[in-house]
C-alpha cells in the first residue's frame, strides 16, 4: 500500500521544492538549512517539525499556555420560528403545517361561523314570535318551549364555531404581518432535567458566521411528539422580528446546569484540514512542534473553547499556525 507525503517548506529567503515520497521506508525523515520534518504517527501522516531560530523568527510563531476556563455548556437544537396562539388553549402555527390545508380549513371554520350566526338569528325571532303568541294567549306552550329550545342550540352550536375557528390561529395571509414570533424548539423529554430552564439561550441562523441573539423563554401550550418523543420549549423574538423569518430553521444554544471547565485556545491557533478536521500545532521541545486533533465546542471573545482535548499542559501556537500547516502538508 502506497502513502503519500507532501512536504512544502516556506520559503525563508530560498524557495522550497513540493516534495512527493511513494512508497515510506520504516522511517522518513527530511530536513534542510532551516526545517527537519519527522514521521511521528499515521493519523493523517502526522509530521513533527524542527525550525531553525531563524525559521521561526520569519515565520512569526508564536505561543502560550492553554487556559482554563470556568464556562456555562449548553446544548444546540434546531428550532423553527413560529406565530404564536392567538387565542387561549390554541397552538402555534409554523410552516411545517400544510398551510393549503389550514387554509382551506380556515374558510370552512368561517362558514360554519356565519351560518351558527345565521341560525341563532333564526331561532332568536322565532322564540320571540312564540314568546309573544303565548302572552296573547294564541300560542301553545309547547310551541314556546321548543322555540326556546332551539335558540339554546343555536347558541351553542354559534359558541362551538366560534371556539374551533380560533383554534385555527390567524388567517393565512396575514400570518407574515403578524407582529409577534416564538421560536418552537422540539427537546427529548430525556434531557429537558439536565437543561437550565431559566437562563435566557443563544439563538442564530444556520449559516456559518451567523450573530447570535439572546432571546428568552415564554410559558407556551403544552405540545410535544409522541413519535419523536420530543416536548416543544418556546422562545421569545419580539426584539429580532425583522431578523427571522416566519418558518426558518435555526440553531438554539440551551445552557446545561451547572459550570464546567473547558480548555481554551486563541481562535487563531485553529487550522482546518479539506474534511473539516480541526487541529492545533504543540511546541514539544524548543523549536519543534506536532500538530494535534481538536474539536472546536464553540467560539466567543476570541477564543475557541475545545470539547475534547488533552490539552491541560500544552504548549499552543497561537501565531504562525497557517505556517506551519502549510510547510507540513505543502502550499501552491
Amino acid at each position: 500500500m502506497k502513502r503519500y507525503f507532501y512536504i512544502s517548506l516556506v520559503s525563508l529567503g530560498s524557495c522550497f521544492s513540493l516534495v512527493a515520497c511513494g512508497d515510506r521506508p520504516p522511517a522518513i525523515a527530511t530536513q534542510s538549512a532551516h526545517v527537519k520534518t519527522q514521521s511521528i504517527a499515521k493519523e493523517s501522516e502526522l509530521l513533527r517539525i524542527t525550525l531553525t531560530p531563524d525559521a521561526e523568527e520569519r515565520l512569526g510563531i508564536a505561543h502560550g499556555p492553554v487556559t482554563i476556563r470556568n464556562t456555562t455548556a449548553s446544548r444546540m437544537f434546531q428550532a423553527e420560528v413560529v406565530v404564536p396562539p392567538l387565542a387561549t388553549g390554541g397552538l402555534p402555527i409554523s410552516t411545517t403545517n400544510d398551510l393549503s390545508l389550514l387554509a382551506s380549513n380556515q374558510v370552512r371554520a368561517d362558514g360554519e361561523m356565519a351560518k351558527a350566526q345565521a341560525e341563532l338569528t333564526v331561532a332568536k325571532k322565532a322564540a320571540d314570535r312564540a314568546a309573544a303568541l303565548v302572552q296573547h294567549e294564541a300560542g301553545s306552550v309547547r310551541a314556546h318551549d321548543e322555540a326556546m329550545s332551539a335558540l339554546a342550540v343555536a347558541r351553542a352550536n354559534l359558541e362551538v364555531a366560534q371556539r374551533q375557528r380560533s383554534l385555527l390561529g390567524p388567517s393565512v395571509s396575514s400570518m407574515v404581518q403578524h407582529h409577534s414570533r416564538w421560536v418552537r424548539v422540539p427537546v427529548f423529554a430525556a434531557n429537558l432535567s439536565a437543561l437550565d430552564l431559566r437562563a435566557p439561550a443563544s439563538l442564530r441562523g444556520l449559516g456559518a458566521g451567523d450573530r447570535a441573539y439572546e432571546v428568552r423563554r415564554v410559558n407556551g401550550p403544552p405540545s410535544a411528539n409522541q413519535v419523536a418523543g420530543t416536548v416543544d420549549l418556546y422562545y421569545s423574538l419580539e426584539e429580532h422580528l425583522e431578523t427571522f423569518k416566519l418558518g426558518q430553521r435555526v440553531a438554539v444554544d440551551i445552557p446545561i446546569k451547572g459550570a464546567t471547565k473547558q480548555a481554551a485556545v486563541p481562535a487563531s491557533a485553529i487550522v482546518r484540514d479539506i474534511h473539516g478536521g480541526e487541529w492545533v500545532y504543540v511546541r514539544t521541545q524548543p523549536h519543534t512542534y506536532e500538530r494535534r486533533r481538536v474539536e472546536v465546542a464553540k467560539t466567543e471573545d476570541g477564543s475557541a473553547l475545545l470539547a475534547r482535548a488533552a490539552m491541560a499542559d500544552a504548549d499552543v501556537v497561537h501565531a504562525g499556525a497557517a505556517e506551519l500547516f502549510g510547510t507540513e502538508f505543502g502550499t501552491k
